[in-house]
């Protein structure tokens, strides 16, 4: 059908436009992230495009999301303006028609939202946190740069390497200054390597010397050992069985309910109706006076968004807190915003059938009598009516 046609091809070139405009800012904003993240030692900067694809694929169903709505909000709104709605009104046409061809043009995004939510999203990150965990678990030699001084979590130890050019996990030429409350200890070795041990990282030296002060008495010590062992980050390695949820199958997650497991399904499947409910309220939310000089309606849109959004989050804590179970949260959250959908279609329905006819034939104006008898009665006898450009001649004035 023409009709349906015609919204599906608009809604698809405002929603490529969307997606290119949004994923540029979206992918921007996460490429600063994670070009931060490796400045910061999280992650190593050869693997800075990996973790960029990893949040990008994690991000996509909310682009895609907001993308759409937008779209909607967007092509419909358009029409408006341009009093193309007003013509699909006056041809008969409601505005809850329109409701068939946005959804056909939208089936295909709503499937890709959902395959992204429910096997993408987990996925992507699970890789992520694999990629910042095998750096953390590198060796901390490894990531500085020869001749830099680092200092533990509590500000107790600092030490001083230089790297090994033949292993880059080990390093030559070890300082380490110990300071604590009465006891003061230089460590100096010629070799040494980063191990795990007992879930701590420890710095194994080799072939090294050991000089303690007693700043109580100032009693010194030197002791020379062949092997020393160094406490250097008391970070506790991730276990294999603590998984987050949200790096977890879908599957296992509706196996294993617990309210952190809840809390994640809640989200998943909150993007995945919010998509839908979006997609419905755009066609609701996007009707302007065409007199109007500006549009706030993708304004309100967007304020739309952050709001279901925000709510969505909200929604996840919740459950996560045992304040809410998992279905009365969806159904309250969702089932409420499908429910406000409706009604603002409804009403929308009903200023749109009030403001236009239905059929294409506009009624004739009201007939004035005084009006008729003006014009068409006849003239007096003797009076001669002259066209208004024959200037030579006055009407009305008898000859």
């Amino acid at each position: 059908m023409l009709f349906d046609s015609t919204v599906r091809k608009e809604l698809a070139r405002s929603f490529g436009l969307a997606f290119v405009v949004i994923l540029t800012i979206v992918v921007t904003m996460l490429l600063v992230r994670s070009l931060g993240m490796a400045a910061k030692g999280t992650v190593a900067p050869q693997h800075v495009l990996l973790s960029l694809g990893y949040l990008a694929l994690a991000q996509l169903p909310v682009m895609l999301s907001l993308s759409l709505f937008v779209a909607v909000v967007m092509s419909l709104g358009r029409m408006y303006k341009e009093s193309e709605m007003t013509i699909w009104f006056a041809s008969g046409l409601g505005l809850t028609r329109f409701v068939r061809p946005v959804l056909t043009m939208a089936s295909p995004v709503l499937v890709v939202v959902t395959v992204l939510m429910t096997i993408v999203w987990p996925w992507s990150n699970e890789n992520s946190v694999q990629l910042r965990e095998q750096f953390e678990q590198r060796s901390d030699l490894s990531r500085v740069a020869p001749g830099q001084f680092q200092t533990s979590n509590d500000g107790s130890r600092v030490f001083f390497i230089e790297r090994d050019p033949a292993d880059e996990s080990a390093a030559r030429n070890v300082f380490i200054m110990n300071n604590t409350e009465h006891l003061e200890s230089v460590t100096t070795s010629a070799r040494g390597a980063l191990q795990y041990k007992d879930n701590q990282r420890v710095l194994v030296l080799d072939h090294g010397q050991r000089n303690d002060v007693d700043q109580r008495n100032g009693d010194k010590s030197v002791a020379r050992f062949q092997q020393y062992q160094v406490v250097v980050d008391d970070e506790v390695m991730r276990a294999g069985g603590t998984r987050p949820p949200k790096t977890r199958p879908t599957l296992d997650l509706l196996v294993d309910r617990t309210p952190q497991n809840d809390g994640e399904l809640a989200w998943r499947f909150g993007m995945i109706l919010g998509c839908v409910n979006l997609v419905l309220l755009g066609i609701g939310i996007s009707a302007t006076n065409p007199r109007r000089a500006s549009n706030w309606n993708l304004l309100f849109a967007l304020l739309a968004f952050i709001v279901y959004f925000n709510l969505i989050n909200l929604t996840q804590t919740w459950v996560v807190g045992n304040k809410m179970k998992l279905g009365p949260a969806l159904m309250a959250l969702h089932g409420g915003a499908f429910l406000v959908t409706l009604l603002l279609l409804l009403w929308r329905e009903q200023g749109a059938r009030l403001g236009a006819p239905r059929s294409g034939v506009l009624p004739a104006p009201p007939e004035n009598p005084a009006y008729a008898e003006t014009v068409f009665a006849a003239p007096p006898a003797g009076m001669v009516i002259a066209p208004a450009s024959m200037s030579g001649s006055t009407p009305g004035v008898p000859t």
